[in-house]
């Protein structure tokens, strides 16, 4: 199953997102990914597996971010993902966060503080630079899409003004918890796909980075799973799917990665997907989410 690009490539809507998996692991695990049916795979730079996923790369979905050291070097950076990947070209290559910092060197994901410990962000870079500079991999045939991740409703509006090519994607966290319904609603009707980069909510990760709350334990959740004998996760997946998003559940079990692509054997009906409607806490976390010391859901 897949969803249509605005420029008429397809994306599976079920991938795996690759995010703190160790590079010894990752390679096995994309193998048993791709033998259960799984055709997209989320990398990053700042993953730091990309040469291991590269290896297990064959016929599959292949999205890439550009970090937020590399906004004035993005040519440079895609490249040496590419080489990393062991690829001629991504699917689809996002600007990972809006926001450009002190140039570290290219594929050297740090994020550099200033003498106050605050993140050192390069005031010197727009990002309707960046956001060109995307553009020309398009044109010089290094990526067949380029989208934006982490934007808020009012960046997405701007990146939409001064685009000559369109963002395809938008990957943000949303979660029954976190359904940010207008962002979405307003990508779609733009035709931005939208790719939900924590489609379960907060996992240990989510939640020391980012003190995000899981909503696996939700009881309205739980009574849905057990009226549909499905899991609680396969419940969330297909209520994101059938919001019309793109989600990229994160496992390094094998086992949970067999459940999370087991989503196209039922539909919820229409009552149950407002009783999950119903659950949005409108907010990500009870306390401000802050990251490097700024708030980017501001």
């Amino acid at each position: 199953m897949a969803i249509t690009l605005n420029n008429g490539f397809k994306m599976p809507v079920v991938g795996l997102g690759v995010w703190r998996m160790d590079g010894k692991d990752v390679r096995d695990l994309i193998i048993n990914s791709i033998k259960l049916g799984y055709r997209h795979f989320d990398c990053a730079a700042d993953y730091k597996n990309e040469a291991e996923v590269g290896e297990a790369l064959s016929e599959a979905f292949k999205t890439g971010l550009l970090w937020n050291s590399d906004h004035g070097h993005v040519l440079e950076a895609c490249k040496d993902s590419l080489k990393k990947l062991q690829l001629d070209y991504l699917d689809l290559y996002l600007v990972h966060f809006p926001v450009a910092v002190k140039h570290t060197g290219v594929g050297q994901t740090g994020s550099p503080l200033d003498k106050d410990g605050v993140l050192d962000i390069d005031t010197t870079i727009s990002l309707e630079t960046t956001w060109h500079a995307m553009e020309d991999l398009v044109s010089k045939g290094l990526v067949r899409s380029i989208g934006i991740s982490n934007y808020d409703i009012f960046l997405t509006r701007d990146c939409l003004a001064y685009s000559k090519v369109k963002p395809a994607v938008n990957q943000i966290e949303t979660h029954p918890y976190f359904q940010r319904d207008c962002l979405v609603k307003f990508c779609q009707k733009h035709g931005i796909c939208v790719t939900a980069h924590t489609p379960l909510g907060g996992a240990a990760a989510n939640a020391e980075w980012f003190g995000t709350v899981s909503c696996l334990d939700d009881p309205v959740l739980k009574a849905l799973a057990e009226k549909y004998k499905k899991t609680v996760a396969q419940i969330v997946l297909r209520w994101g799917i059938q919001r019309n998003t793109v989600v990229i559940p994160k496992t390094s079990k094998f086992e949970r990665l067999k459940e999370n692509f087991e989503v196209f054997d039922f539909e919820l009906a229409k009552e149950d997907m407002d009783k999950i409607k119903a659950i949005d806490r409108k907010y990500r976390t009870n306390q401000p989410a802050k990251f490097w010391g700024i708030d980017l859901y501001a």
